[in-house]
């Protein structure tokens, strides 16, 4: 006799999620569906030995794709037209991508269940699955795992199956943005492949991308009028665009800051490994004109400063200005994603808050920063030195501090502030 199946308890508390809502249709984004898909996957994938000697490894997705094979009398045309388009959908490239490509279309087709039924009746397929270890290859959890699904088939889902192109990686769906804009002859936008996508590195001042205020560096070009930048070749954006002269331009853009405001998690390493190949990239937070026109926040009638905080790194037992280039130096090379924060210069301390949180990340007092300046090469870029807090040490040592400001002249005006803000400061 088999054990309780811990996942079918999962996937019932999802089911009751679903219901508890009571929203129809219900879309992507119900906070209900990732866990919904991703119960449903790791049942699919319980049990599943793998191919002929153990050197294929087998996904759900094999067994979905030779259903056709296996039917003899013509009883599935709806789900082989499913597998057909889940095939031709160049945004996935692998077996998990399509697998979960196909579970979403079945979600939205109620086809679901239907599609477990078929496999329970193609024995051939079955036995992939282990007798003792799986939900499908075990009759007393694969009935209840049906009648879940027949369940679930009772909702009905609308999902943008056009939002695919971080399947083969991850549940979760990025924020999409459709852009669109009038033939010109330069759009404004630098772009860099990496791994098959096509990343904005910059949108250029005054061009045609940064008047239209849509499109942000860090964001990804997913489409171009319909033909996807999935698994790009290098100029692959180039060609299309080229071919294109003249007509009315749609782009399908991957957003890089997600729901919450945050990076989209997908994409950190990809942004890590654009910021390796381009050292000056940094991720956009607003369209240009709307950073110009914001009023800058302020705090007990001081006016705060924005900035990218871009890290820090141990410098020694110096802290003089003639340090900070190589204290820039070392943080460039961490590649560390940028956090945005608020310098809060008050009369006795520097202050650096989170931007979103408000949370004080770190503060010194005037005494204790030791000095400050910024780049040549990139004046937008400056630096602090101050003593290092909380380390042994007989001999102070300093840490060095690294920011990105939004403007030359904003970056003068901190440097500025803090410098006069020392000279004050009573011995």
């Amino acid at each position: 006799m088999a054990g309780k199946e811990p996942l079918l308890g999962t996937l019932k508390a999802c089911v009751l999620g679903l219901q508890s809502v009571g929203t129809d249709p219900i879309q992507d984004d119900s906070p209900h569906i990732t866990p919904l898909c991703d119960t449903i996957e790791m049942i699919l994938r319980k049990g599943l030995k793998s191919g002929v000697l153990g050197l294929k490894r087998r996904d759900y997705w094999h067994w979905i794709e030779e259903l056709p094979q296996h039917d003899t009398c013509g009883r599935l045309p709806h789900i082989s037209v499913m597998i057909e388009k889940t095939l031709a959908c160049p945004k996935t490239l692998t077996a998990q991508g399509r697998g979960r490509y196909f579970l979403r279309m079945a979600l939205s087709r109620k086809a679901l269940a239907a599609t477990l039924q078929h496999l329970q009746h193609t024995h051939r397929l079955l036995e992939w699955y282990d007798p003792f270890f799986s939900v499908l290859g075990n009759e007393e959890h694969m009935e209840p795992f049906l009648s879940l699904l027949m369940v679930i088939s009772q909702s009905t889902f609308n999902l943008d199956l056009q939002n695919s192109s971080f399947l083969d990686e991850s549940w979760l769906l990025p924020v999409c943005a459709t852009y669109q804009t009038v033939p010109c002859r330069e759009l404004g936008m630098v772009l860099r492949y990496l791994e098959g996508r096509v990343f904005v590195i910059q949108v250029l001042p005054d061009s045609q991308t940064e008047v239209d205020e849509v499109v942000l560096a860090g964001d990804i070009i997913d489409e171009i009028n319909g033909v996807s930048l999935r698994n790009a070749y290098n100029g692959q954006a180039g060609t299309v665009l080229s071919k294109l002269k003249g007509e009315p331009l749609i782009f399908q853009i991957i957003r890089w800051r997600w729901k919450d405001g945050e990076v989209f998690r997908p994409l950190i390493p990809y942004l890590k490994g654009v910021k390796e190949r381009v050292p000056d990239f940094q991720l956009q937070q607003n369209p240009r004109s709307l950073e110009n026109s914001q009023e800058r926040p302020q705090q007990d009638g001081r006016l705060l400063y924005s900035a990218l905080y871009l890290g820090q790194t141990d410098v020694g037992l110096f802290g003089g200005k003639e340090i900070l280039d190589v204290g820039i130096t070392k943080v460039r090379k961490q590649n560390r994603l940028p956090k945005a924060v608020l310098l809060d210069i008050k009369e006795t301390e520097v202050a650096v808050n989170d931007k979103e949180s408000s949370e004080v990340l770190f503060h010194y007092s005037y005494p204790e920063i030791s000095s400050i300046g910024r780049r040549l090469d990139n004046r937008k870029v400056f630096a602090l030195c101050a003593i290092a807090k909380d380390k042994a040490h007989d001999m102070p040592s300093f840490d060095c501090f690294v920011f990105e400001a939004p403007s030359n002249k904003e970056c003068e005006e901190i440097i500025k502030r803090i410098g006069e803000s020392q000279l004050h400061w009573p011995m």
